[in-house]
């Protein structure tokens, strides 16, 4: 369906969906890990959409988790007026946040809530917009080329709202899929180029610059790119994020400058970072995705690499040193039950999404790694169609509220990595944050040895490297603050067994 109303009901669909340590010392990272590595968490049905009540008691738990920052989305075409409508409603100001059209609420409890809870606010301004915003409305479709002039508008009435309350923002959400984005290509034939790297491009120009006209010390990231995408054979093909990368810094498959089209006037980009949403759609954390221009969190390496090429090539540039900084905005795995067709374990869920951390931590270019979601998204359809686990099943509990094992893994992650050499390295992380002491455990028969007590550092993380001779299993505990008469609770990490490296 193509008509006016299909177009209609699907936009009208989105707005009611929603190194080595001694037993007494500091333990030291390994040279050049991001050791204060930001830990973040995205759902928006709970902290905006499902009402005062579940936004509270998401704010609440997320605290108690150690959650360092919220993505929230402010979606455009969810606080404008007139959503469905073709033209502009009369009168309204889109540059004053004022403006009796907006409807701010959502966003300033949330955000409020935040604060409350001394969690940081990450907001990314997005689309889609009203019908209104695209520059042919006429199509009835939101998505389609939204007019980056009246983005900027909107970019600026977010950022005079928010001054002084989010420091940090993102601009557009997965700009390399359809769903986000429209078109994201031009065909010829068989033939097809790229469009949405360069329409991303001046909606992230006329957004920033609105925001740093407001807020000159504000953080502005671009990118936001989902992780894997399909062969550019049709207009709207969600595109790969790496072809993305090089057609918004105008180079080609060559890295090489490209001046040629949309290139041949396009001005310079610059930005704080790049945002990346390393989904691994069922592989482990380690494996590589195997299309070259997919990048999951296995290909951290390859993500840097095409950035740097671009960066050095192109027009898109780091406001700061000469490397883009990676901020993981959204990362998970869906799980089995729910989902039978992409979904992992809830066992394996818990063991990856530690081990992803820890390779985050890792790379000191990674400064930020945000779970997405906290509660499974409901199924879309009643059927036993596959089609209803089209939504996401990547939470910490299910649907009813019930935990997965990640739920008990988050707080306090854990893993050991096999070194050459018969040696390991001990890593983990007490959340919330600050100094405290763990103890680092191995399991001899039905008991656990301890092995050396350590301290983490002001954020909550710790290493070690110690010998690794045999396969042995192993975990950490650390106290909780005790109540008033009372002894401290000892909590422990899930265990990991490991084996020593060939």
């Amino acid at each position: 369906m193509t008509t006016r109303r299909a177009a209609v009901v699907r936009l009208a669909s989105l707005l009611v969906g929603l190194v080595t340590v001694t037993v007494t010392g500091l333990g030291a990272a390994p040279a050049g890990a991001a050791v204060d590595t930001e830990v973040g968490i995205a759902d928006d049905a709970q902290i905006l959409y499902e009402g005062p009540e579940a936004a509270a008691r998401a704010a609440s738990a997320w605290k108690a988790m150690g959650i360092d920052s919220v993505r929230i989305h402010a979606r455009w075409a969810f606080i404008a007026p007139r959503p469905l409508d073709r033209k502009m409603p009369a009168g309204f100001h889109p540059r004053d946040p004022a403006d009796p059209g907006y409807n701010w609420s959502a966003l300033d409890r949330a955000i409020t809530l935040l604060e409350a809870n001394a969690i940081k606010p990450l907001l990314a301004i997005t689309g889609s917009g009203p019908v209104w915003t695209s520059r042919n409305p006429a199509l009835d479709n939101p998505l389609y080329k939204p007019d980056p002039q009246m983005f900027g508008d909107f970019a600026h009435a977010v950022a005079t709202r928010y001054k002084g309350r989010v420091a940090r923002y993102l601009v557009w959400n997965e700009p390399n899929q359809a769903g986000w984005l429209q078109p994201q290509f031009a065909c010829t034939g068989r033939v097809c180029t790229p469009v949405a790297p360069h329409l991303y491009r001046e909606l992230y120009r006329a957004a920033s610059t609105a925001i740093r006209d407001v807020d000159p010390t504000a953080e502005v990231l671009i990118g936001t790119l989902a992780p894997r995408g399909q062969a550019p054979t049709r207009r709207n093909a969600t595109m790969r994020p790496l072809q993305f990368i090089r057609s918004l810094g105008c180079v080609k498959a060559s890295y090489v400058r490209d001046r040629s089209g949309p290139c041949r006037t396009a001005q310079p980009v610059l930005a704080s970072g790049f945002s990346y949403h390393p989904h691994p759609i069922g592989l482990r954390p380690d494996e590589h995705d195997p299309q070259v221009d997919n990048a999951a969190i296995g290909d951290i390496t390859r993500l840097e690499r095409a950035l740097d090429r671009t960066t050095a090539a192109g027009i898109v540039k780091p406001t700061v040193g000469a490397r883009f900084n990676l901020f993981f905005t959204e990362f998970g795995y869906q799980t089995n039950p729910p989902d039978p067709t992409i979904g992992i374990s809830t066992a394996n869920q818990a063991a990856w999404i530690q081990w992803a951390t820890y390779l985050a931590w890792r790379d000191p270019r990674v400064k930020m790694i945000t779970q997405y979601e906290w509660i499974d998204e409901p199924l879309k359809v009643a059927s036993r169609s596959l089609d209803q686990f089209a939504g996401w099943q990547s939470g910490m509990l299910f649907v009813d509220g019930r935990p997965k094992s990640l739920n008990k893994a988050f707080p306090n992650p854990f893993f050991v990595d096999p070194l050459p050499g018969g040696r390991a390295r001990f890593w983990g992380q007490v959340r919330p944050g600050g100094a405290s002491r763990v103890t680092l455990q191995q399991s001899v028969g039905s008991s656990w040895k301890t092995l050396e007590e350590i301290s983490t550092n002001a954020h909550g993380y710790w290493t070690s490297d110690r010998p690794l001779s045999q396969t042995a299993r192993f975990r950490f505990t650390y106290p909780l603050a005790g109540e008033p008469g009372r002894l401290p609770k000892t909590v422990a990490s899930l265990s990991q067994r490991v084996t020593p490296r060939a």
